[in-house]
């Protein structure tokens, strides 16, 4: 006998798209027809230029495995030479980025305390700080759509408070994942849409109107841009925006993007990249703990150029130091943002003295950031603001921003400048640390934290690709380590037994209860799969993704029947 049983809901799909991801009704919302076929026209338009610059990316590195090192191009010298160009004038509506704050667009309650957080700038992040499960990227949909809309609201039922957002929320600026990576929910033509074009596009398409006539103030929306390595990686977007905008009805250069200068190749194409982006340029900012990690990946080849423990990779280095200045030159001779590092510091809560010097710290740091001429910075907590607003307002005497400014020692920075080897000493307990840090950040990524609290520091992907590359490198070459006073060299033997070592540790740190419902030992396995491969892999939430992607097959599918 025949049945009227209903069919499970579904998304309604445009031709050539289909959702693998969990049916939701609010998810529903955001993956409408017209949205989809929005990021589908994307993806078609700009896929085979994505293939081609991920392709000149390995052709490079190859060339640096064989002993080239990265240089300016010399086909490209008439632009950054060229005093005739300028950036487009920064709109009013972020002028003022003296301390901006970070963090994932998932929680909802972390995305309404970033807003009221006083910060100037909050950048919602659908990359380093965000594990990319569906789960996490659709909320992380929801959650901005409402954030621009002025609706977002949480109700914690365990604390009977409810979130809602101030009178004065922060700028928001959402940055997608980078061009490498995969959206594996999302099917265009048979084949993983393109992670960026999907974080774009579905933000852009429900929220552009209301950003602009609200917080954008005719301009927007607002972005970051991640892990660029050229500047035809930048001409790319520029394709993007400028099709989002004709099939918006808005005018070119409403939507405005600040790159992060966060690989080494990148740093000798700023001219060229901020020259792409020009009507669309919101500035460069320097991705210091990602720029350590393309450090290594760059030089994987050479044993001279091993870095000390990554605590002795600071802003001190004279590479990091050029790096800092190069950029500030840049931004300010083409009229735009020189945004300074991230302080990564969180409040210690159980001990005063402790958390005064963790401060003081930061302090120091972003009033060397001022003083050298960056126009602002970045924090993970909003413990860090009030200090660092105090240290940026007062050096900046009620301007917004310094733009008009020289850098301080503004002398040419070299080739040679930007590549000098950094200096210091390589320990086992770097190693040791490395292994404990990089293998709970990654339990945490595939349980689905990618924003994750550790030894005071909130870290994401970019601390666990230091931790991993650099215990790589000096399996690799068989770096001297020191081991309190005695000589020992980096083998996978040593790898194994500090691994084992801080498994136990980690164990004991996060109790006999939680260590066998997360996902140690699988990280672990992982972190030391990567340490002793072969072959370094561009990067370590590229190889673990598959673990997180959980397919549905019929999310999509029967509402074309």
């Amino acid at each position: 006998m025949a049945t009227n049983a209903a069919a499970p809901p579904c998304y309604d799909t445009p031709e050539g798209v289909d959702i693998l991801g969990r049916y939701d009704p609010e998810f529903a919302a955001i993956l409408t027809r017209d949205a989809l076929a929005f990021v589908a026209g994307l993806q078609r338009e700009f896929r085979g230029a994505v293939r081609y610059a991920m392709e000149r990316r390995r052709e490079a590195q190859r060339r640096y495995d064989a002993g080239e090192l990265p240089r300016f191009d010399p086909a490209t010298r008439p632009v950054r030479e060229a005093d005739g160009w300028a950036c487009a004038p920064v709109p009013p509506a972020i002028a003022d980025r003296t301390v901006e704050i970070t963090g994932p667009a998932e929680p909802r309650k972390m995305v309404i305390n970033a807003l009221n957080s006083g910060a100037k700038v909050f950048m919602a992040d659908f990359e380093d700080a965000l594990s990319p499960t569906w789960e996490n990227l659709m909320r992380g949909q929801v959650n901005l759509r409402d954030a621009v809309a002025g609706t977002i609201t949480y109700r914690d039922a365990a604390r009977g408070r409810e979130y809602r957002l101030g009178d004065r929320p922060a700028k928001l600026f959402v940055r997608p994942r980078g061009w490498h990576l995969p959206e594996a929910h999302v099917l265009i033509d048979g084949e993983p849409a393109i992670g960026c074009l999907v974080d774009f596009g579905l933000y852009f398409f429900h929220s552009h109107a209301a950003f602009r006539s609200g917080q954008g103030a005719g301009f927007g929306p607002f972005f970051y841009l991640p892990k660029m390595e050229h500047s035809r990686e930048a001409r790319i977007w520029k394709g993007v925006f400028e099709r989002a905008e004709r099939e918006a009805g808005i005018g070119r250069g409403s939507i405005r993007a600040t790159v992060l200068v966060e690989t080494l190749p990148a740093v000798f194409q700023m001219e060229e990249i901020l020259h792409e982006l020009r009507d669309h340029s919101a500035g460069l900012n320097c991705g210091r703990w990602d720029y350590i990690f393309s450090y290594v990946k760059t030089f994987r080849a050479y044993p001279d150029r091993l870095l000390p423990d990554r605590a002795l990779v600071g802003m001190s280095q004279h590479f990091m130091r050029s790096y800092s200045h190069l950029l500030i030159q840049t931004c300010h001779r083409r009229g735009v943002h020189a945004m300074g590092g991230m302080a990564a510091q969180i409040p210690i809560k159980d001990d005063a003295a402790a958390n005064e010097a963790a401060l003081e710290l930061v302090r120091k740091d972003k009033l060397r950031e001022v003083r050298a001429g960056h126009d602002g910075t970045w924090a993970a907590h909003p413990g860090l603001i009030p200090a660092i607003r105090e240290v940026f307002e007062g050096h900046l005497g009620g301007r917004p921003n310094q733009i008009d400014a020289a850098a301080a020692g503004d002398a040419a920075v070299t080739e040679e400048d930007l590549l000098q080897p950094p200096r210091g000493a390589r320990t086992v307990e770097g190693l040791r640390h490395n292994t404990r840090v990089g293998v709970q950040y990654l339990a945490a990524w595939l349980s689905g934290s990618g924003s994750v609290p550790l030894y005071n520091l909130m870290e994401d992907a970019a601390t666990a690709e230091i931790s991993r590359v650099q215990n790589w490198h000096w399996l690799r070459h068989g770096a001297a380590l020191d081991a309190g006073g005695v000589e020992v060299r980096a083998t996978p033997e040593l790898l194994a037994r500090v691994v084992e070592e801080e498994m136990a540790r980690v164990e004991a740190e996060v109790g006999a209860e939680r260590f066998p419902r997360g996902r140690y030992a699988e990280a672990g396995r992982i972190f030391s799969r990567q340490c002793t491969a072969p072959e370094l892999d561009d990067f370590l939430t590229l190889d673990a993704y598959n673990l997180i992607v959980v397919h549905h097959p019929g999310a999509s599918s029967p509402c074309k029947l």
